[in-house]
């Protein structure tokens, strides 16, 4: 029988990205391993506030019902005064709010006792309204690299940064909620800027009010395989950003550089089933790339066989 050598070449990788993460029964426990079936793998599209046109949110939700997108991704600053708002516009409609977009004050990894005090006041402020709002998890980043002052890049920092988001999974939980892990890339943090050392972070803390996510964004800078990147985070996986790859856009913007279809294929292989969430501006005109970029994600989801 003749071998298919180009067939031979993308089983075997595909099965050494699986193995070299450690994703499957042979190389983790069944605890770490509790992802969902493939087939429960759903591509399920959410806008931030700003993302869809309309000048209020009851027109911005007929924009994005119209064009089949079922989440919403509010911003966390004043969310508890909006939560009343938001119910309202949602009401009747096939939109759930999923995560909420950071808008806390100060910084976890902050030296100055005071800042510190205000992350935690203002993130469960957030949190409360994240519950209220049955959200899927409040993001957060534990410093970017203009922020001081901060502690060293060091385990004692790593050890203290678990203890204190493991008290905010904890708070999180009670609230019916999760706060979500957002690795950025290096340009915007020194801290955490790789899918995987957020999962770890999950994994240590072990808490279920704490988990990750990934952004293709920042994946395009600090990733080396999107779909690697997604399986690292297993269970952990919480939420997902899009936008262009080259310049932040809309998805279909920098043209062929926009390619998710690998990333698409480890949330297939996850069973991923959350929300895929547009955090970008368009270059163009907005009610032409913006129904432009949903197709292409849809399409580019058809595509991810895996």
């Amino acid at each position: 029988m003749e071998l298919n050598r180009r067939n031979f070449l993308k089983t075997s990788l595909a099965g050494t990205a699986v193995a070299a993460i450690g994703g499957y029964p042979a190389l983790v426990s069944a605890k770490e391993q509790s992802v969902t079936s493939p087939k429960s793998a759903k591509l399920k599209i959410s806008f931030q506030e700003g993302t869809a046109p309309g000048a209020n949110l009851n027109e911005k939700f007929d924009y994005m019902e119209k064009h089949g997108v079922v989440g919403f991704e509010p911003g966390g600053r004043r969310l508890r005064e909006r939560v009343g708002e938001i119910k309202e516009a949602l009401s009747g409609r096939n939109i759930k709010v999923n995560a909420i977009c950071a808008g806390f004050d100060g910084f976890v990894l902050s030296t100055d006792p005071d800042i510190l005090k205000q992350f935690h006041n203002t993130m469960e402020e957030i949190i409360i309204g994240a519950g209220e709002l049955e959200s899927t998890g409040v993001i957060f980043v534990p410093a970017f690299n203009r922020q001081v002052p901060v502690l060293p890049h060091t385990m004692e920092t790593r050890d203290f940064l678990c203890e204190q988001i493991g008290k905010l999974g904890d708070f999180a939980q009670k609230h019916g909620t999760t706060v979500i892990f957002e690795p950025l890339n290096r340009r915007e943090t020194f801290y955490l800027r790789q899918v995987a050392d957020a999962a770890s972070l999950c994994r240590d803390i072990d808490n279920p009010g704490v988990t990750c996510m990934g952004d293709f964004w920042h994946m395009t800078w600090e990733e080396t395989c999107d779909m690697a990147a997604f399986l690292s985070a297993g269970k952990y996986l919480q939420h997902v950003h899009v936008a262009s790859r080259a310049h932040r856009n809309m998805p279909g913007e920098d043209g062929e550089a926009d390619n998710y279809i690998a990333g698409f294929k480890g949330l297939k292989m996850l069973g991923y089933d959350k929300y895929v969430s547009f955090e970008c501006g368009p270059r163009g005109d907005r009610n032409v790339v913006l129904p432009a970029a949903l197709e292409l994600l849809r399409k580019q989801w058809e595509e991810a066989v895996i």
